[in-house]
């Protein structure tokens, strides 16, 4: 399968190890990234807040890129926040002729144009969507190389790809706030429930109020621990970055030792698929897993099987 890849610029930035989790993944599932190296940032809250036609139009460009990739089924994201913001702003462009018209008008400069073709329906997938909806459980289930046997996942979902659900088509038929789950359990791993599943890591106010943003965080990841989790597994980078980055300092916060890993999607899609903790960029981490997950009964237990 042929995708236009958007890699957002948190993971070419602050989770380098999410690119290149991607990239040594992506054969595995039989799927070809076409990047889009000239997409700029979707504008999530940041420049939304101030000029929302400038975020549109971030978007807009970045939809118009994805659309001249011939051959290109779908556009691929790895970061639930730019799921979650270009949803947001494809539904305002579909809805408004005249404002896509305006949008396309700025575009003109570049030789751009985003375009709503009934037709052919212009898709933007998460990761994790495409890994359910278009490679399939069963098919990701007859890759798997090393089942990750007794390691126990805690799902971190986070904001953008499961409210609103309307937007995010999330319904009987696409129960994609149950995702994560499901490829978890496909993998061989065994699901942990916990308070945090589906809540706000804390990122988006951490620039405003730092201590309730780490106290979320940390109250996260201490209900992860206490339903004797092994890990959290998210498809934000940004979820990564204040769960994982911000961890030693949210210990204090809470006033608990923490020490809970927090994996990127396709780190642990690489695992299963027999992949390497140090090809995937997990010596990277700030709570390293290789330090707190003894792989040897985990992870590495179902090799060959």
């Amino acid at each position: 399968m042929k995708v236009a890849y958007w890699p957002g610029c948190v993971s070419r930035g602050f989770t380098p190890e999410l690119h290149g989790a991607v990239a040594k993944v992506a054969p595995l599932l039989d799927i070809e990234l076409v990047e889009l190296d000239r997409a700029s940032c979707c504008g999530a809250g940041v420049i939304a807040e101030h000029n929302q036609e400038l975020a549109d139009t971030l978007n807009a460009r970045t939809f118009a890129l994805a659309q001249e990739v011939q051959g290109a089924d779908l556009m691929m994201n790895i970061c639930s926040t730019c799921q979650g913001a270009m949803s947001e702003c494809q539904e305002r462009l579909d809805a408004d002729a005249h404002y896509r018209a305006q949008v396309n008008e700025t575009l003109s400069s570049e030789g751009l144009s985003y375009e709503k073709d009934p037709a052919r329906p212009f898709t933007n997938k998460n990761f994790l969507w495409m890994l359910v909806e278009d490679i399939g459980l069963a098919k990701l289930r007859s890759l798997v190389k090393r089942p990750l046997s007794n390691l126990k996942v805690g799902p971190f979902y986070g904001c953008y790809i499961v409210r609103p659900r309307r937007r995010l088509q999330i319904d009987f038929d696409h129960p994609r706030d149950h995702y994560l789950e499901q490829v978890i359990e496909a993998l061989g791993g065994t699901v942990i429930e916990y308070a945090g599943v589906r809540k706000c890591c804390g990122f988006p106010i951490i620039t405003m109020n730092k201590e309730a943003s780490l106290r979320q965080a940390g109250t996260h990841l201490g209900d992860a621990a206490d339903a004797d989790a092994d890990c959290l597994v998210t498809p934000c980078p940004l979820c990564h970055l204040n769960l994982d980055m911000q961890q030693p300092i949210a210990e204090k916060v809470v006033g608990r030792e923490l020490r809970v890993p927090v994996l990127h999607l396709p780190q642990l899609v690489g695992l299963a698929l027999g992949l390497e903790p140090r090809e995937l960029g997990m010596n990277r981490h700030i709570v390293r897993p290789t330090s707190v997950i003894d792989w040897s009964t985990a992870v590495v237990a179902g090799a060959g099987a």
